[in-house]
């Protein structure tokens, strides 16, 4: 069938980010299909009768409920609603956070948005994203030695993007843009090459891409910044310096932002432990 709508409530004791992704993830696999999917989040639910009127609204739409609840009680309650309404429902935290406390004879803390507070492991991603700003686009190239990561790459080649996106996951990254005609630092020869990743991208998705780019700013996309014969010196420049440095390449064309990343996490030997206090 087509055309179809569908709700996806999203009911939470904290921000709801967990379940929303898995929602987001799951209708990624429809993007090509006629199906109206539409998020409804309820966040920061801490009490019976707020869980109850959040579930009462979904079972009004024959919603498909995603819950991320760490209270026994509330788990419970939307749980036994689910069944005895005959509601579609998804416990998304019970099964795991139960088997680790099998595993490891611990109790969970059961505290809502545990994930999100203070630690030190907080603190250290602000620090990991302030010198992903302080040392974006190669404003000081001394920062090259101190990052975890440096990326190179000529324009348009998600630089900036992947580095905050890698700062979020409490690494220290650096950038710099490749330009023929531009002085390349010499601190990036004292770089160890283990830590640098050289970005290179396909001529005509470049070239799509910067005339995107121009004509978002309302202007000729025909220039200079867009010539393909330009684009294709530029890329060769780039991978030229990647072979001397001896460094990790990877061609974005084809890839999201959370895919480089994982690659480059994984090209590198870097465990993402960002997630841990």
């Amino acid at each position: 069938m087509t055309d179809q709508r569908i709700s996806i409530f999203i009911i939470s004791d904290s921000a709801g980010e967990t379940a929303s992704k898995l929602a987001q993830a799951s209708m990624a696999q429809y993007e090509d299909a006629q199906i109206k999917i539409q998020i409804v989040k309820r966040a920061f639910i801490y009490h019976e009768d707020e869980l109850i009127q959040a579930l009462e609204e979904a079972k009004a739409v024959n919603a498909i409920v995603l819950h991320t609840l760490v209270s026994k009680d509330l788990v419970n309650i939307a749980n036994n609603y689910g069944k005895e309404h005959n509601l579609f429902t998804i416990d998304v935290l019970s099964g795991l956070v139960d088997e680790l406390s099998n595993r490891t004879g611990l109790e969970p803390s059961r505290l809502p948005g545990a994930m999100h507070f203070l630690s030190k492991n907080y603190f250290e991603r602000i620090s990991a994203m302030e010198f992903a700003v302080k040392y974006d686009d190669g404003k000081n190239p001394k920062g090259f030695l101190e990052a975890d990561i440096l990326l190179l790459g000529v324009s348009r080649t998600s630089k900036t993007p992947l580095s905050l996106f890698l700062a979020n996951k409490n690494l220290k990254v650096a950038n710099l843009p490749l330009i023929p005609e531009a002085h390349i630092p010499p601190q990036l020869w004292e770089v160890d090459p283990k830590k640098i990743v050289g970005l290179t991208n396909n001529p005509k998705v470049l070239n799509r891409i910067r005339r995107e780019r121009m004509k978002s700013y309302g202007l000729n996309p025909d220039t200079a910044y867009s010539d393909i014969d330009k684009i294709k010196r530029e890329l060769e420049f780039a991978n030229d310096l990647y072979k001397k440095l001896g460094c990790v390449v990877i061609n974005v064309a084809q890839l999201s932002i959370e895919e480089t990343a994982s690659i480059i996490l994984s090209e590198l030997n870097i465990e993402d432990t960002s997630y841990f206090g």
